[in-house]
C-alpha cells in the first residue's frame, strides 16, 4: 500500500489575524501537481483556525491543531478538547511536541491519553517522537524514540495514528538530522509500530526542514513527509517545502 506524503506546517505560538493573506499567497506559490502528490495540513494558533477555515473552504488544504486536552469537556480552564477542534473543521492534531513534553510536563501517558482523544472525536492525532542531544550522543537516540512511541502511540491501525520524528537537538537551531541519519531513525520507528501494519504508517520528519533540504530529505524511503515549524510562517517557503513533494 503506498502512503501519501504529507507536508505540515506548525505555526506555535504566532500568527495574528493580520496574517490570514498567507493563505492566498501559499495558494498561489503551491503546484497544482505536488498538492495532488501529498496532502497539506496547516497548524495554526486556535485562535486562526476558524478564520483558515473560511479562507481555505474551496482549497485542499486541511487544518489541525496543536494540542489537546485528553478530556472531553469539564473544568478544564484553558484547555481545548478534541471534539472542539473537531467542530471547527480540523482533520488532525499534534500531541507530544518536545516544546509539550518539556515546556508542561507532559509524559508519554499524557501523549497517549490525549491521541486517543482526539481518535475518539474522529482527529487524526500527529505524536511526536524525538530524542535530545545528550541521548543522542550517547548512543541512545533509537531506544529513546522507540520506547517513546510504544508508550505514547494509541491503540489503533497504522492508517489512523500519524508519527513525527523531531530529533529535539534539531527543532529551531537551523540543525537538520543528516538525511541517512533521518532514514535510519524512521525505519526504526516503523519496525517498532506496536502492529503488524507498520508498512501503512505514516512518518513525518521535523527539525528545521528548508526549501534548501526538503527534496533530499523526502527522497528517504521512510520519510513520508515533513512537519515544518518555523518555515511554515513563510507562504512562499511553505510552498516550496510542498513543492518538492513528487
Amino acid at each position: 500500500m503506498a502512503r501519501r506524503a504529507m507536508i505540515a506546517g506548525n505555526w506555535k505560538m504566532n500568527g495574528l489575524s493580520a496574517d490570514l493573506a498567507w493563505a492566498e499567497t501559499f495558494l498561489g506559490a503551491v503546484e497544482p501537481a505536488a498538492v495532488e502528490a501529498g496532502e497539506v495540513l496547516l497548524c495554526p494558533p486556535a485562535t486562526l483556525i476558524a478564520d483558515f477555515a473560511r479562507r481555505f473552504a474551496d482549497a485542499p488544504v486541511a487544518l489541525g491543531g496543536q494540542d489537546c486536552a485528553a478530556q472531553e469537556s469539564g473544568a478544564h480552564t484553558g484547555d481545548i478538547s478534541a471534539a472542539m477542534l473537531a467542530d471547527l473543521g480540523c482533520t488532525h492534531v499534534i500531541v507530544g511536541h518536545s516544546e509539550r513534553r518539556a515546556g508542561h510536563g507532559e509524559t508519554d501517558a499524557h501523549v497517549h491519553a490525549k491521541a486517543a482523544a482526539a481518535l475518539e472525536a474522529g482527529l487524526t492525532p500527529i505524536v511526536c517522537v524525538g530524542e535530545t542531544l545528550d541521548q543522542r550522543e550517547a548512543g541512545e537516540a533509537e531506544a529513546v524514540v522507540v520506547n517513546q512511541l510504544r508508550a505514547s502511540a494509541p491503540d489503533a491501525a497504522a492508517e489512523r495514528v500519524v508519527v513525527a520524528y523531531e530529533p529535539v537537538w534539531a527543532i529551531g537551531t537551523g540543525r537538520t538530522a543528516a538525511p541517512e541519519d533521518a532514514q535510519a531513525m524512521h525505519a526504526a520507528i516503523r519496525a517498532a509500530w506496536p502492529g503488524d501494519d507498520g508498512d501503512r504508517l505514516r512518518i513525518l520528519y521535523g527539525g528545521s526542514v528548508k526549501p534548501a533540504n526538503a527534496a533530499e530529505l523526502l527522497r528517504q524511503p521512510d520519510l513520508d513527509g515533513a512537519l515544518v515549524g518555523g518555515a511554515s510562517l513563510d507562504p512562499e517557503a511553505f510552498a516550496a517545502i510542498v513543492n518538492a513533494v513528487r
